[in-house]
């Protein structure tokens, strides 16, 4: 069914969580996983030291990518990692069409709060625009990732 997965990578909890669920199906249906880490362009800015910041962030690509890959390979899945940069979900995108990647893997933790609704979500864009199924994963709450959803909750009962 899957011979090609993506895993777009940032070191969170929540691509931690994907790439799991990512290695799992692998594993099922014999695929290889592809870890995408993407270095936001945009973020970085035009500043002096520009240059020397976005070679820091390629080499933390290439250390989340590798861990990625070698977790897999750890499960007996076929892997392989890149660094890319731009716009995230497009450089997501444009890996998806480059690739023949069948499925995408993403965590919806990333970027939340009052930066989410500026920025918008890198996650959300991908699942709106990918000519490929997209599945979302949440971070297990044990793992330091508190739902959105339990913390509007536990914001809700403190008022009551």
């Amino acid at each position: 069914m899957y011979e090609d997965i993506l895993v777009p990578t940032d070191g969170s909890t929540g691509a931690s969580a994907a790439l799991g669920e990512a290695i799992e199906l692998a594993a099922q249906f014999d695929a290889t996983v592809h870890s995408l880490y993407v270095v936001d362009v945009a973020s970085v800015g035009a500043e002096a030291g520009t240059v020397d910041l976005v070679e820091s962030f390629e080499r933390m690509g290439e250390d989340a990518t590798e861990a990625a890959a070698t977790r897999a390979r750890d499960a007996d899945v076929e892997a392989t990692g890149s660094v890319a940069t731009g716009s995230p979900h497009r450089a997501i995108l444009d890996y998806v069409d480059d690739q023949g990647i069948d499925l995408v893997v993403m965590g919806t933790h990333g970027r939340t709060g009052l930066e989410r609704y500026l920025l918008g979500s890198v996650t959300e864009k991908v699942v709106r625009t990918a000519d490929v199924p997209v599945l979302t994963v949440r971070a297990d709450e044990e793992d330091g990732a508190e739902s959105d959803e339990a913390a509007d909750d536990d914001a809700g009962d403190e008022r009551t």
